[in-house]
């Protein structure tokens, strides 16, 4: 099972070559392909934030619809309270989405694709997969 992190998301509605060798994995395999409720918040807010035009929302529109989106619940909405704290006392700060985007990812034994490693390899026991 694999989630989409939003960095992957962008790439791929931008047609992005990067990305070719993992999407064409992820479409031959038995995988269930999904995202996390805060990466639909990030892609809106970019969508807005850049003026992006009406074919370039309903194109995101549909590749959101298209896939399984895995919600912040109670469980995962704990473990990313726990994630959070644990990274400020140790001064790391990343942004409170992808905090929450690895919380739903542990809870629901997901591998996250990203290509920001930055932040999420700073996550214990967060498997993710880089491009």
């Amino acid at each position: 099972m694999v989630c989409l992190e939003t960095t992957f998301i962008i790439d791929l509605l931008r047609g992005r070559e990067n990305i070719r060798k993992i999407k064409d994995g992820i479409d031959k395999g038995s995988d269930s392909i999904s995202i996390a409720s805060p990466t639909i918040i990030e892609i809106k807010k970019g969508l807005i934030l850049t003026n992006a035009s009406e074919e370039e929302k309903d194109k995101a529109e549909k590749l959101i619809n298209s896939l399984i989106v895995l919600n912040l619940d109670k469980d995962s909405a704990s473990l990313s309270g726990e994630i959070e704290a644990g990274l400020i006392k140790k001064g790391d700060i990343i942004d409170l989405e992808d905090i929450m985007i690895s919380g739903i990812c542990i809870i629901n034994n997901e591998k996250l694709i990203t290509r920001n490693k930055k932040h999420f390899e700073r996550i214990k026991n967060l498997e993710i997969e880089t491009y």
